[in-house]
């Protein structure tokens, strides 16, 4: 059996994405407001979904048995650069939540959208030749991949 375990960035994003993201710019429309945890420069680390596939395909058929994979394209993009880029495409203002109110704000994403996530693919694009080709998280917020999975 050839087995590869495969670490998705905490951000694996694209249109019809119904995950962080979509959770976080649900949260701004509802809220009225595009927040960030504090000052905004903990990271998140990001891939887009195309990118994640091609990669897993990838390592079924290419990397050794029993290997790592990590599916990251961004490193680490900054919490406020991401609800700037929600703020732009729901075209609502962007403010800063207090550390102490960021669980309250943001409900059960808060203690996620507060970490420092950041990772990296170095050895995965050394060992497989894999190098990302689709858009970024702020770039596929700014296109509109999140329209259709916000309620408006």
């Amino acid at each position: 059996m050839h087995t590869v375990s495969v670490r998705f960035a905490p951000t694996v994003h694209g249109t019809a994405d119904h995950g962080f993201i979509a959770a976080l710019a649900g949260i701004a429309r509802e809220k009225g407001v595009a927040g960030y945890p504090g000052d905004g420069t903990n990271r998140w680390a990001a891939v887009h979904r195309s990118d994640a596939v091609r990669l897993v395909a990838l390592g079924l058929s290419k990397a050794p048995a029993a290997s790592r994979l990590h599916a990251v394209a961004e490193e680490g993009v900054p919490t406020r650069e991401i609800a700037e880029a929600i703020g732009r495409a729901f075209d609502l203002p962007v403010a800063s939540i207090d550390p102490n109110d960021v669980q309250r704000h943001f409900g059960w994403i808060g203690g996620f959208f507060g970490m420092d996530m950041v990772a990296s693919s170095d050895q995965t694009r050394e060992r497989l030749g894999w190098s990302p080709t689709h858009p970024g998280l702020l770039e596929d917020l700014e296109a509109g991949a999140y329209d259709s999975a916000v309620n408006a």
